[in-house]
Order: structure tokens, then C-alpha cells, then sequence
């Protein structure tokens, strides 16, 4: 299994619109073989600061999840919505083996 944590910084003015987008992006991984660990929004402390975990079985499946997301109409829409209305500023990607019980 490998996990991705997202870390973005977003424009904490539009905390709604992000959080609309997120939930999108958790019924489209899910919908295309990944599970969704959630995204963590601001809450106290870094008004600015959002988290995102989801997993897929292995690099190779988080790879064609990536490559099919590119031509995905529900996807590229959502990433169109983001880039519109530009409620991320920055994001950047990390992947992690968990270790579960």
C-alpha cells in the first residue's frame, strides 16, 4: 500500500470553496480504486494549512489513477474549478508506506 499526503496552502477566504472541491475529490478517488483517508481543513491555529491522506494499493495503481485522472471528464472539471477559482495556492505531494495493526 502507499499513501499520499497532500499538504496545501489555501486562500483562507475561500475555506468553503476548497472544502466543496475536497469532497469531490474524495468520491473520485474512491470512484477510481483509491481510499480516501479524508482532507483536514483549518480549524485552529494556520488559517491556510489543509491536509489530504488517501491510498492506493500500490505505486503502479496510484499511477494509472493519475494518468486516468488526467482525461477524466468529473476530474478535469474539478481541477478546472480549482485553477478558476483559485482557492489553492500551492500544494505539494508526499508518499508514505503506512503501518497498520
Amino acid at each position: 500500500m502507499i499513501t499520499c499526503h497532500v499538504r496545501y496552502v489555501i486562500d483562507p477566504y475561500q475555506v468553503q470553496a476548497f472544502e466543496s472541491y475536497s469532497r469531490r475529490w474524495i468520491q473520485l478517488v474512491t470512484r477510481m480504486g483509491g481510499q480516501h483517508h479524508g482532507y483536514f481543513l483549518p480549524a485552529e491555529g494556520a488559517n491556510n494549512i489543509a491536509y489530504c491522506l488517501f491510498s492506493f494499493s500500490s505505486l503502479a495503481d496510484y499511477e494509472r489513477y493519475r494518468k486516468e485522472a488526467e482525461t477524466d471528464p468529473d476530474c478535469v472539471e474539478a481541477v478546472g474549478q480549482a485553477i478558476e477559482k483559485k482557492f489553492i495556492q500551492s500544494y505539494e505531494r508526499s508518499f508514505m508506506r503506512p503501518v497498520l495493526e
